[in-house]
């Protein structure tokens, strides 16, 4: 697939990323979630190119973009897929390193036609991957009501959420969910409008986090995919992880924690006989957050977190 006329990627904690991966010449290193490519080219910079970079995106138009931003690079390797399967995409390869740049991307945000946005009437779809699997319509037209309720509260910690899941089944009835503004539209209904008056920022915004969340599969596997790359690293490999929501965020660390800690012998047991070791320590210091020159050039960063695991010698 050609790459995008107009692809924008502004990578966020970039310096702060590049320092937390101890990045060193000869290396191999994933960037996981490659977007437009401002994170990989910054590795390879930083490196002078003496590297190997393994750049994988599950969306093939964010992988065309960074092939053409990173085609002047000849250690970096352009990967089709979806970083929770990265041990099979990468086959033997051992790694220095490795950076995720999780959820949604500005350009993906800023394309209508992919159905990220309530800004903008365009079909529902909110696939990262729009070659295969379900729609956000499709999603919404054929999901039990209590799924979609509990996929608002659980993704986005919606308070309404038995209200509109409630509302978009008595809507999909009428007439099957199409576009974005259907959805738009589920949201109003529901929640009344004084509510809404209320609010900071768009009503809708929750639910399409919690719906985009839920298509794409991206909180449930997270933990196994972040333990399956760690698996992947050389000892004294950084595991890199940015974050732009509290629901996110909590899953990592709640992830990186069970990698330090996992012994599952009862509290009060003399000593452990799981036989279960730590895989990772956690460095000092992180998580991160944008300096205030990042949030005045990017207000999108503004609720960025990089937290950062480093493999064990085990």
């Amino acid at each position: 697939m050609s790459a995008p006329a107009e692809f924008s990627h502004v990578p966020v904690l970039l310096p702060e990323a590049l320092h937390a991966m101890n990045l060193k010449e000869g290396g191999v290193y994933l960037d996981g979630t490659v977007g437009g490519g401002g994170h990989s080219e910054g590795i390879l910079k930083a490196l002078g190119g003496r590297c190997t970079l393994y750049a994988m995106d599950r969306d093939p138009e964010a992988l065309a973009a960074a092939g053409t931003r990173l085609s002047a690079w000849p250690g970096a390797r352009l990967l089709h897929g979806n970083f929770h399967d990265a041990p099979g995409l990468l086959g033997d390869a051992r790694l220095d390193g490795v950076l995720l740049d999780l959820g949604v991307s500005s350009w993906q945000l800023d394309t209508p036609s992919r159905g990220f946005s309530y800004h903008e009437d365009a079909p529902l779809d909110m696939r990262m991957d729009p070659t295969g699997g379900l729609t956000a319509a499709e999603w919404l037209n054929g999901t039990p009501e209590k799924e979609i309720a509990k996929a608002l509260y659980e993704y986005a910690d919606e308070r309404w959420a038995a209200r509109i899941a409630r509302v978009v089944v008595q809507m999909r009835e009428e007439k099957p969910f199409e576009t974005t503004f259907d959805l738009v539209r589920a949201v109003d209904r529901a929640i009344p409008k004084a509510v809404r008056r209320k609010e900071e920022g768009h009503p809708a915004r929750r639910a399409f986090q919690a719906v985009r969340i839920a298509v794409n599969g991206e909180i449930a596997p997270l933990a196994g995919a972040l333990e399956g790359l760690a698996g992947l690293m050389n000892p004294g490999g950084r595991l890199c992880v940015i974050t732009f929501h509290s629901i996110e965020d909590r899953a990592v660390k709640q992830a990186f924690a069970r990698m330090k800690n996992p012994c599952v012998c009862p509290k009060d047991a003399p000593m452990c006989v799981c036989g279960r070791r730590p895989l990772v320590s956690l460095p000092k210091g992180y998580p991160l957050t944008p300096s205030e020159s990042e949030l005045q050039s990017n207000p999108r960063s503004r609720s960025a977190r990089l937290r950062v695991a480093e493999r064990l010698g085990i």
